[in-house]
């Protein structure tokens, strides 16, 4: 599989996850929290850090709620999750 149909796979993933209730997108969407930073480095060494910073903005464009939610944590706040 090449690195551009695992791209298309991952975002028809990500698209297909964020169609499910909230109580069920936590395991499929960490899945996909994992592997977004594992394509945007493979995205770097075969194309370019150009095409890597732009998959970079896009996923932080998708994900910045649980990005949020993951830093709040970090910090050691008590964030309130989304029922």
């Amino acid at each position: 599989m090449t690195l551009l149909w695992a791209c298309i796979l991952w975002v028809f993933c990500s698209a297909t996850v964020a169609t499910l209730p909230m109580r069920l997108q936590y395991i499929p969407g960490v899945i996909l929290l994992i592997a977004a930073p594992v394509l945007i480095i493979l995205i770097g060494l075969q194309v370019g850090w150009l095409y890597s910073l732009l998959a970079l903005a896009a996923f932080v464009s998708m994900f910045r709620n649980p990005l949020r939610f993951l830093l709040a944590k970090l910090r050691g706040q008590n964030p309130e999750v989304p029922k």
